[in-house]
């Protein structure tokens, strides 16, 4: 295995930063401001333990423990008439808190309410998985464990579904950089051609702000277009430029660029 550099503080280095700016707070309301909600916490606290709950953009917010998951995701289909699951996903907190925020988003189509349950696991732990409840919670958690490494047991097909089988860490996760890894840079390399070209061919370029104009088999210029493969480090032939092809349309006029005329100022 190749050593790999220390990526604790990859996402500091990101090279743009906004010093000004200030996250915005989500005002939160008292349960009781919604009738709805309040009859639904009170059934939902006599099997599961709440450990807070508060109403967040029209949605009833209930934090419980991790244990409590699929018993609490149980009783919001069967009892509450919460009965799609329309999202689920987590949030890395490794840094400060050596884990993730998990967070699964209910609807109720009688109801027309929305609630999200939240729970926090460490690095290490597992949960259980919702498909048997929910089929739509299949693919969310593959991407969970992909992205962010979360480990889910009781799923029918837990592997990856984004990246390839054999990738090396998780790229949503705030250690991962944000243009990839060394094994990012040589992972088609070695995938394709195999290592011993990594010296012909270098490192993947995985900036998607950069552009090679000497690249000829990805990038061509505006009257300078070369057959694929051309060498055109040294120089670029000129090729005439046409705005149409010569067998267009033979009612319109066709446009010589020697013609046209660039206007300094609107009239």
């Amino acid at each position: 295995m190749r050593q790999y550099k220390n990526k604790d503080n990859v996402q500091r280095q990101a090279y743009y930063s906004d010093r000004f700016f200030v996250g915005p707070q989500v005002p939160r309301y008292d349960i009781a401001s919604d009738d709805i909600f309040s009859k639904d916490l009170a059934e939902f606290r006599e099997k599961v333990n709440v450990l807070d709950a508060f109403i967040e953009h029209t949605h009833l917010v209930l934090w419980i423990e991790k244990d409590n998951l699929f018993k609490a995701a149980e009783l919001l289909k069967t009892e509450l008439e919460y009965d799609m699951l329309i999202e689920l996903s987590a949030i890395d907190y490794l840094a400060t808190k050596d884990g993730f925020e998990l967070f699964y988003e209910f609807l109720s189509l009688s109801k027309h309410k929305r609630v999200r349950i939240k729970c926090f696991i460490q690095k290490e732990e597992k949960v259980e998985s919702l498909t048997s409840l929910f089929k739509s919670a299949n693919w969310s958690e593959r991407e969970m464990y992909d992205m962010f490494g979360v480990k889910i047991v009781n799923h029918p097909n837990m592997k990856r579904i984004i990246m390839p089988d054999d990738w090396y860490d998780h790229p949503l996760r705030k250690t991962y950089p944000l243009q990839g890894d060394e094994a990012a840079s040589w992972y088609e390399v070695d995938k394709i051609f195999g290592k011993d070209a990594r010296d012909i061919i270098g490192p993947e370029q995985r900036d998607p702000a950069a552009i090679d104009r000497y690249d000829t088999t990805r990038f061509a210029r505006l009257g300078h277009e070369v057959p694929f493969g051309m060498d055109v480090s040294q120089f670029e032939p000129e090729t005439p430029i046409s705005y149409e092809e010569e067998s267009g349309n033979t009612l319109v006029k066709k446009l010589k660029p020697e013609e046209s005329v660039v206007l300094k100022r609107r009239k």
